[in-house]
C-alpha cells in the first residue's frame, strides 16, 4: 500500500500542486483508512468504504472531518483507476454529502497573458518555455501527455497534436494558430539546440539541455518561476492551465461535451465542474448590470 499511495501523493504534489499541508491531509486519511481495513486497494468495495463511514460516525468523528476523509479517498480511488491499477472505482457512487464544490483555480486572461509574455524569447530555454506555455493553453493537456508528446505526434500542416492521455487513450487535439506559429520555430531552429549529440535521435518534442524529455516536476518549477516574474498572485501549477483552457472555452460559447472531449475526460461529469465556475462568473455578472438583482 505504501507504494501505491505515495505514487498517489507525488500525483498530489506534482501534477496537482497542492499545499504541503494538504497533501499531508491526504496522506493521514489514507493511512487512517487502510490501517483500519487490512488489505490492499483491490480488495475495497463500495460496502468497504460505507461500513467505514459507518465506523467513522461510531467513533463520534465530526461531519466534515468524515467528508474530508471520504473525498481523500475518492480522489485516491479516481487516480488509482485513471492510471489502470484498477478496473473499478469503488468510490464512485458515493457521495461525499452537502459540502459545496470545490472549484478549480483558473488564471484570468489577463493571467495567461503575463504568463506568456514572461519568457525571454532570445534564449533557447525562453523560447521552449513560451511554446510549452503555448502548447499547453491551446489544447489542455495533462503535464504527463506534455512531457510524452513526441515530434511525430505533431501536425502543423493539419494544426493538430496527439496525446496519449489516462490509459494510454489516443486523442487528436487542434492547435491555435499562435501554438503553431511558435512550434514551427521551435522545432525548425530552437529544438536542434537541445539535442545531444549521444542522443541525436531522441523523439521527445519537449527537451532540457541534456537533450532528454523535461519532467514533470521541472515543468511544474517553469511554470511556478514564471508566474513569480510575471506578478501573478496565484500558486501556479501546469493543472491550472488546463483547468483555464477548458474554462475560457465555456466562458466563449463551447459545447460541454466538446470540451470533455478534447480534456480526454471519459465522464461528462468530470467536465462539468467547469460549468460551476461560469455559472458562478455569468450570475457575478447578472448581478452588477441588472437593474432589478
Amino acid at each position: 500500500m505504501n507504494e501505491e499511495i505515495n505514487m498517489f501523493l507525488e500525483y498530489l504534489t506534482v501534477e496537482l500542486g497542492l499545499a504541503e499541508n494538504t497533501r499531508l491531509s491526504y496522506e493521514r486519511d489514507l493511512r487512517l483508512f487502510f490501517k483500519w481495513f487490512g488489505q490492499t486497494s483491490a480488495s475495497v468495495t463500495r460496502q468497504t468504504l460505507i461500513k467505514y463511514l459507518q465506523y467513522l460516525k461510531a467513533q463520534r468523528y465530526a461531519a466534515t472531518s468524515i467528508a474530508r476523509k471520504l473525498a481523500a479517498l475518492k480522489a485516491f480511488f479516481r487516480f488509482m483507476t485513471a492510471e489502470g491499477y484498477l478496473t473499478l472505482d469503488p468510490a464512485e457512487v458515493i457521495e461525499a454529502g452537502a459540502k459545496g464544490t470545490i472549484l478549480p483555480k483558473v488564471m484570468t486572461r489577463r493571467e495567461v497573458d503575463k504568463l506568456l509574455a514572461a519568457p525571454d524569447l532570445s534564449t533557447d530555454e525562453g523560447f521552449r518555455d513560451r511554446t510549452i506555455f503555448e502548447v499547453m493553453y491551446a489544447t489542455g493537456m495533462r503535464v504527463s501527455e506534455v512531457i510524452n508528446l513526441k515530434v511525430a505526434g505533431v501536425n502543423l500542416p493539419m494544426k493538430y497534436v496527439i496525446a496519449f492521455g489516462k490509459g494510454s487513450k489516443e486523442r487528436i487535439i487542434p492547435l491555435g494558430h499562435y501554438a503553431v506559429e511558435y512550434l514551427h520555430k521551435y522545432l525548425r531552429e530552437v529544438r536542434p539546440h537541445f539535442l545531444h549529440p549521444n542522443n541525436p535521435e531522441e523523439q521527445s518534442l519537449f527537451l532540457n539541455m541534456g537533450g532528454k524529455h523535461l519532467t514533470r516536476q521541472r515543468i511544474w518549477q517553469i511554470i511556478k518561476n514564471y508566474g513569480i516574474q510575471a506578478h501573478i498572485m496565484k500558486n501556479l501549477t501546469p493543472h491550472i492551465l488546463r483547468h483555464s483552457f477548458a474554462t475560457h472555452l465555456l466562458d466563449n460559447g463551447a459545447d460541454l461535451r466538446t470540451v470533455q472531449e478534447l480534456l480526454g475526460h471519459a465522464d461528462i461529469s468530470t467536465t462539468q465542474i467547469y460549468t460551476h465556475l461560469t455559472n458562478k462568473r455569468l450570475k457575478a455578472i447578472y448581478d452588477k448590470a441588472h437593474p432589478r438583482a
